[in-house]
């Protein structure tokens, strides 16, 4: 594939994560919009390459943290963004425990930097974890992490998808 189609798809999958992102401003979408703008980066990721992945990941990073709802640009830009490129990356281990170990060890660190950055930054309040006690929090965690599970193997089916029904003919349209 020709350097100009590569920035042109690139281009248009940022810009298509950036519209997703931009409905993060409606109620109840705040977790679901980055989950779901993240999975279009899979596209220049398997088409160009994992630079080419970060590439366009960093550009609509950029866009979107100037108009997404600031909890949803907080997940996209600090993991849900990056985090099929990431994926592809691990598992070129072949070792499916160290996999797992690195993917939650990856999604952790970055819960909790989303957690500080929140409430220290944008003064998201966190006594809605009041009802838990001291505890609330951890329950959280541990809840975030298993939705991060089924995510993670959710990304796996969509990727295999992807590479069955659509893959073809993506190449022929940028051929």
């Amino acid at each position: 594939m020709k350097k100009t189609k590569r920035i042109a798809l690139c281009g248009m999958i940022a810009s298509l994560s950036i519209v997703i992102m931009l409905t993060s401003h409606f109620p109840y979408l705040t977790y679901a919009i980055p989950a779901l703008a993240g999975l279009f980066m899979m596209v220049p990721l398997i088409e160009c390459g994992i630079g080419w992945g970060f590439a366009t990941y960093i550009t609509s990073s950029a866009i979107v943290f100037f108009v997404a709802e600031s909890e949803a640009k907080l997940l996209y830009i600090l993991f849900l963004g990056y985090y099929p490129i990431l994926k592809s990356l691990i598992e070129k281990l072949n070792k499916l425990f160290a996999e797992w170990v690195l993917k939650l060890i990856c999604f952790n660190i970055a819960a909790v930097a989303f957690h500080y950055i929140s409430t220290k930054f944008f003064g998201i309040p966190v006594e809605s974890f009041g009802n838990f006690g001291k505890y609330g929090l951890l329950l959280f965690l541990l809840l975030c992490n298993v939705v991060f599970i089924i995510y993670d193997i959710g990304i796996s089916r969509v990727a295999t998808y992807y590479m069955f029904s659509l893959h073809d003919k993506v190449k022929r349209i940028i051929k």
